[in-house]
This record gives C-alpha cells, structure tokens and sequence, in this order.
C-alpha cells in the first residue's frame, strides 16, 4: 500500500505505474472518494466537537439556553449519525481501492507486458553440451527410481508427485547445504514457518485480494502460503522495532502451496510447476532508504547465484519488465537455470524488494531521529525444490543413465553419483 499523500501529489506518476504494470484501478475515482473520506472525516470530528462542547456548556447555563443547546444537539447527533453510516460506506470503497494501486517500478525496470519482454543481463556457464542426447528429468529420474509419477497422480491427482529414495535424499542433501550455505555468511536468522496462515498476511504481503485464485483456502477461512515470504513478514505485523537492530535478516524454511490456476496446460508433465513444493527463502527488513534497499537488493541475488555457482549449473539473470512484476514489487531480479532437455533457461529463483509497500498494510515500523517510519522490505528465493532438481539431474546426466552429484553436495549426499543399483 502506498501513502495516500503520496498517490494524491503525483496522480500522473501512479497512473503510469499502474500502465506498466497492467493494473486495471481508476486511480480518478480514489481521488474523488479521498477527498469524500476527508471531507466527512473533518465533518464528522467538528460534529463530535460541538457535542462535547455542549455536554460541558449544559450544567452550566440557564434553562432556557439548556432546552436550546438540547434540540441543537438531537439535530446535530442526527446529522452526525448519517456521516457516520456514510463516511463507513466510503472508507469501504476507499480500502479496496487503495489495495489496487501498485507500487512504482524503479527506472530501471524495462517497458513490457509478460516474462517474454523480461531483459537478459547476464550470463554465467557454458550451456551444456553432451555427446549423446540427453533425457529429460522425467525419464532420468523415473528410470533411477528418484520419483514415482503414477502413483503421485492417484493419490493427489494432477500434478501429484513423490519423491523417494535417493530423489528425496537429494532434496534433503540440497536444502542443507543451501542451509550452511547462507548461514556462513552469517547475520540470518533461521526459521521454520507455517503454511496455515490467517487472510491479514496475504493482504499486508499483497497476495490478497489479487492473486486469491492461486492459493488454496480453508473451510476456516485461512489460507496455504506459496511461499514463506508471507508468515515472515506477518511475524512483526503491528510491532515497532528498534533501528539499531537493522537490517534484519532471516532464512526461512516451508513447504509451499500454489493452485497453478492460471497455468492451464503449461508443464502438465514432470516437476516444473507444482502445486506442493519446498523452498528456503531469504526475507530482510531494512531502513526506509532506497540506497539501503538497492544494496540488499544486489547482496540478495549475489547469495543465489553464488549458490547456483557453487552446484556447477549453467544459468541468466533477467531484469523483469514492469508487466511482469507484482502489485507491490519495485523491482525484480530472476534466475533461470539451463534444461538441457528443453535447450532453454527455465525460472528457478526470484529476487525483489517492496520499499514500504508491505509494512504499510502490516505496520510494521521503527523509530529514528526524525520520527516513526515503515521498514522497507526484501525476499529472494535461496532454493526452491523439486524445480530445481530438474536443472541439477539434467545438466549432470552421464550416457549410461545415472547423474553425477556437484562436489559439493557430495558430503551432504553421501556418495558421487545416482545409478541404478
């Protein structure tokens, strides 16, 4: 959520981001019900004011000017009543539409109006060459008896998957190194979060009321998170912080759920998009400086490719143009792996700060010399699996059908390659 102030004093500029980004608001009419909501608030507070003025005034004066300050107040408290029930109807209208504005996209983001139009800004790796043709994921790992399909498909349905055997090992082996990985760095704190999460999360994250179609709700009216990004930075919701613990800094761990419900017969086969998935994710919380923001921004992403690096995985960087980010994300960073069996990079991780998009509808603030501020906020995706297993078995197949494991994930694994027994 933006400031209001800030929306009503560049109308121009929120409109334009509201163009790129491809948000449909009448930015026009959440001007006029503003100033409605401000009207009847001033109204209102000037009403409540004469009836305390008069509440003091009574004892005091004579019957007759008692008997006129009464009927004076039964109009006035009628009167107030109707702004009252008005003004409710207002904020109403005035709530729901500021839930739609978007957060501007930094200059730097590119024009554009889906993951087509995103901009290629880097590369590392050779994309992988191989002296016979390479299998897909489905067939490596089916063959190796990493993951079983059929039987994921009767008991979840579609897109239903297990993982088993040394496919499960391989996950576990992953997630901790990922782990100590960023741990070494040091400054995170880790977290195991939940994927049970009550409605004020989603809409102070900004998945609500948007993008309500891809998760999954409960007969209780919670709803499964897609990814831990969102209890993370409902844990402080309505809470101060102090600034001299900033930034602050957590690596967080969750199974994650996404109905895919825009997705229809994209990936229908194998481990590309899922509905039940795990991830581990960076999440920060800075001071409100966009400099503070663009440096955790760049430090963020440094710990993904650094990570993607250390496993040996050819892959791009690509700076998302504005149709493609979020309602609340300034800017947005994603890597996307090489498959070799679909000789293209596919998107693995994503990298995005909000500015104090999020801690607006969360509260979320901490107090400096000049007064009370939101934070600012940051996520980025350290690894998300099983997607991820589709790069890492494919780009490290062997002719004779088993998967050579990175040197580094060796002493997590417990052995140099996958073949079959």
């Amino acid at each position: 959520m933006l400031d209001i102030k800030l929306i009503t004093e560049n109308v121009d500029l929120i409109k334009e981001a509201a163009r790129k980004k491809q948000i449909d608001i009448d930015i026009d009419r959440l001007i006029a019900v503003d100033s409605e909501r401000r009207g009847l608030l001033k109204s209102i507070e000037n009403k409540r004011k004469q009836q305390n003025e008069a509440s003091e005034q009574i004892p005091s004066v004579g019957d007759d000017k008692k008997k006129e300050l009464v009927e004076l107040m039964k109009v006035v408290k009628e009167e107030l009543q109707m702004e009252e029930t008005r003004f409710r109807g207002v904020m109403e209208e005035w709530r729901s539409l500021m839930l739609q504005v978007p957060n501007i996209p930094d200059v730097s983001v590119p024009e554009g109006i889906n993951d087509e139009q995103n901009e290629e800004i880097k590369k590392w790796g050779e994309e992988t060459s191989f002296s016979f043709t390479p299998k897909n994921h489905v067939d490596i790992m089916t063959n190796l008896g990493m993951v079983d399909f059929d039987r994921g498909v009767k008991i979840v349905g579609f897109r239903g998957y297990f993982l088993k055997g040394d496919g499960a090992l391989l996950s576990f082996a992953i997630w901790n190194y990922v782990r100590d990985f960023l741990m070494k760095k040091g400054g995170f704190t880790p977290m195991i979060t939940p994927s049970l999460i009550r409605k004020e999360a989603f809409v102070g994250t900004g998945y609500l009321p948007q993008s309500e179609e891809d998760l999954y709700k409960t007969q209780d009216e919670s709803y499964l998170s897609g990814t831990s990004e969102v209890p993370i930075m409902g844990f402080y919701m309505d809470e101060t912080l102090d600034k001299k613990d900033l930034p602050i800094k957590f690596l967080s761990f969750s199974p994650c759920y996404r109905r895919e419900a825009g997705s229809y017969g994209k990936d229908t086969k194998g481990l590309m998009r899922v509905h039940e998935f795990m991830k581990l994710e960076q999440v920060v919380l800075c001071e409100a400086s966009h400099e503070e923001s663009v440096r955790l921004h760049e430090e963020l992403q440094a710990n993904a490719e650094e990570i993607v690096q250390s496993l040996g995985i050819p892959y791009r960087v690509v700076l998302n143009c504005a149709g493609d980010l979020g309602l609340g994300q300034v800017k947005k960073y994603d890597i996307e792996t090489w498959v070799p069996s679909e000789n293209k990079y596919r998107e693995t991780h994503s990298c995005s700060y909000f500015h104090d998009f999020q801690s607006r509808r969360l509260n979320i603030r901490y107090k400096d010399d000049t007064g009370m501020k939101y934070v600012h906020s940051l996520n980025n995706t350290a690894i998300a699996t099983p997607r991820f297993l589709i790069s890492l078995v494919e780009n490290n197949q062997q002719e004779d059908g088993s998967v050579k494991i990175p040197e580094v994930l060796i002493p997590y694994f417990g052995k140099d390659k996958i073949s079959k027994t």
